[in-house]
């Protein structure tokens, strides 16, 4: 069985990889940029859609706003692009926002940071893996009724890839970032050529009208205002993902922050360009899209209506139709970026993970890296939540993203702020005048993004809250009270722990008081009392429980015809218990001498197949685990390895009965 699934270990995953082989996993920038930037790269695909899906709220009358609101998302990333790249700089450890507001605002912001980016990464998953799955749909529509099981087995297949490693996952998702690039790129050049040459492509959602929905028809003053919000917040999401490249900087190829900043640069200025040109594009094309079809007018049956999302209606009418090669790939392109998108969070999510169990607000597993030499526990717990989250919600994009993008920018606008104070710290310090133009500089740009990002925050919450953001917000806030739970537990299990007088822990206690449990004579029993004597405690006796009076009897019988001087007790058990009587004589053997130590030794044996355990009891296990919560008790396992535990872990066969010593028992239980 171990065999097997070892062998499926190494092909899902690849050969193990020593620790020294950690540098040749290291990025070189091309490498880079899909790995840690495929997730704002990827919005391009919906970022455009989720701004007219609020605005047709209204009908077409307000569509107008799309340019403007557009422009405000563009200089949005402007500042928060360039306002990264000085936190790459500053801080090229990695940790990205959450270290910046831990040392600059103090550990509770750091957590508020944490927690918010945890969160976030998660909805990245969820909502990259579901919009995917919708462009699918979009060029295959029969492939609607299996939307849920497909995104989880892309989820799937998208922690195999990162459990091979940054590297390998990195060669895998580079060709379709690429090719989604050059996609768009194209598709966009196309078609606005065509409208230059006076032959505008012609979304096929251009002939229908749009019913407004009647709480939001007539909108003016603060109403409208609030849409127009609602539309922007929506756009944002064109920013999720920008700061991974600061979390990843140790997986940058020297010199790590160099290569990091014009990784992020080159990000930037992609997907600043194409977000510009799809959103232009689909203004050109009267690309007309909203929640629910049947506010379509000039349709015959809006329920049986699959709505094409609007970088298939651009393909389609920039290529020729949607049975043109460039319609087909489009979509193949945008599936496989917006599914990759969720790389970014893969990468993101194990790397912060790790830092925070490096600082005790996280299980120390998930510092642990795998085989190969991937935070393998983050990955997993990553994708077990994202499941959930598509499976509870049905894989559908429009209920997801309301849980999106709070996080994100709860940290640009806290991760800015402590970039002001440490250019202030910097400029206190600093004497030289250009040097100091320079931080004066940084500080100014980093104050803009403090700025920006909070009133961007501010829009989010007041727009988003009531439509599933609160959900976002209160499991950010339970991440943060489990983080500091967390800590306090480590922090109070060290201050536990710590050594105050070595020679007053090294003194052996007065006496030991050995106890062997026994139920019948066997090998094991034996070869537990033998082991037993070898440590020659003060007192040593053998303990069993009598639940059968007749085999109690024929036990001391068969004790004194071999001739054991070990004394043996019999323990009466009149409700067939056996664990209570041998923890309350542990503990009263406790309580007449308090300063001595009591030690259980359990003779075990040890099955090979999976099927075994469900032939035997496990009461050596619960016997154990009732025993290790009672102080001043060793308990210690003698472990009897049948035959067939000789093939279970190893090729070789091992003599039964042999023991290995320092490994632990699996499966076992008390002999009887």
């Amino acid at each position: 069985m171990f065999n097997v699934t070892g062998l499926l270990k190494r092909l899902v995953i690849g050969r193990a990889m020593r620790s020294e082989e950690l540098g040749e996993t290291l990025l070189p920038k091309r490498l880079a940029l899909p790995i840690f930037a495929s997730d704002p790269l990827s919005s391009v695909a919906y970022a455009t859609q989720e701004i007219l899906l609020v605005l047709t709220l209204g009908g077409l009358a307000y569509l107008h706003f799309t340019p403007w609101i557009a422009l405000a998302v563009v200089l949005l990333m402007t500042v928060v692009v360039l306002s990264y790249r000085q936190v790459v700089h500053a801080y090229p450890s990695g940790g990205g926002s959450y270290e910046v507001a831990s040392t600059n605002l103090g550990p509770s912001a750091g957590l508020v940071v944490a927690a918010s980016l945890l969160v976030d990464y998660v909805m990245t998953v969820a909502v990259s893996v579901a919009s995917g799955v919708d462009n699918i749909i979009s060029a295959l529509p029969s492939l609607a009724a299996h939307r849920v099981g497909l995104a989880v087995g892309f989820v799937a297949l998208l922690t195999a890839m990162n459990l091979r490693g940054v590297r390998e996952s990195g060669r895998a998702f580079a060709t379709p970032t690429y090719l989604f690039i050059g996609g768009v790129l194209i598709m966009v050049g196309t078609g606005l050529f065509r409208y230059l040459l006076g032959d505008a492509p012609v979304a096929e959602s251009a002939a229908y009208g749009i019913e407004p929905d009647p709480a939001d028809a007539g909108l003016a003053g603060f109403a409208l205002l609030m849409l127009v919000l609602r539309a922007f917040s929506s756009g944002c999401t064109a920013l999720t993902g920008v700061e991974a490249i600061s979390n990843g900087v140790p997986a940058f190829r020297k010199p790590k922050s160099v290569n990091a900043a014009k990784t992020m640069l080159a990000m930037g200025a992609i997907a600043i360009t194409m977000f510009v040109g799809v959103t232009t594009l689909a203004m050109v094309a009267k690309v007309h899209i909203v929640e629910d079809p049947c506010r379509l007018t000039g349709l015959a049956d809006c329920e049986a209506y699959t709505q094409r999302t609007v970088i298939a209606q651009l393909a389609a009418s920039v290529f020729g139709g949607s049975d043109s090669f460039g319609f087909y790939f489009m979509q193949a392109a945008t599936a496989l970026i917006l599914i990759l998108a969720a790389n970014t969070a893969y990468n993101g999510f194990p790397l912060l993970a790790s830092i925070l169990a490096q600082h005790r607000y996280l299980p120390r597993q998930l510092h642990n890296r795998g085989d190969r030499l991937a935070f393998s526990n983050g990955i997993l717990a990553l994708a077990t939540v994202a499941a959930v989250l598509l499976w509870v919600y049905k894989a559908n994009v429009t209920d997801l993203i309301h849980l999106y993008i709070l996080g994100v920018f709860t940290s640009f606008t806290l991760s800015q702020l402590g970039m002001v104070r440490h250019w202030n710290r910097e400029l206190h310090a600093e004497t030289d005048p250009a040097v100091r133009r320079r931080h004066q500089v940084a500080r100014s740009v980093n104050g803009l993004g403090a700025c920006v990002t909070g009133l961007v925050l501010v829009i989010v919450l007041a727009t988003k809250f009531t439509q599933g953001a609160w959900l976002a917000v209160l499991a950010a806030l339970v991440l943060w009270v489990m983080m500091r739970g967390i800590r306090r537990h480590y922090d109070r299990t060290a201050a536990e722990l710590t050594v105050t007088d070595p020679r007053r822990e090294l003194a052996p206690p007065p006496r030991v008081f050995a106890i062997v449990l026994v139920s019948t004579i066997h090998k094991p029993t034996l070869r537990a009392l033998a082991y037993a004597r070898a440590f020659r405690p003060n007192h040593l006796e053998a303990l069993t429980i009598s639940v059968d009076r007749e085999a109690a009897d024929s036990l001391k019988r068969q004790w004194e015809e071999y001739g054991i001087e070990i004394p043996l007790k019999i323990l009466d058990s009149p409700y067939r218990e056996i664990t209570r009587p041998v923890v309350e004589y542990v503990r009263s053997i406790r309580r007449e001498s308090p300063r001595d130590v009591v030690g259980v030794f359990i003779p075990e044996y040890v099955v090979g197949h999976w099927w075994e355990n469900l032939l035997h009891n496990q009461s050596a296990l619960w016997l154990k685990s009732r025993l290790l919560f009672t102080p001043g008790v060793m308990v210690t396992s003698v472990p009897w390895q049948l035959t067939s535990s000789a093939h279970a872990d190893h090729p070789a066969a091992r003599a039964p009965g042999s023991v290995r010593r320092g490994e632990p028992t699996r499966n076992s239980e008390t002999p009887r």
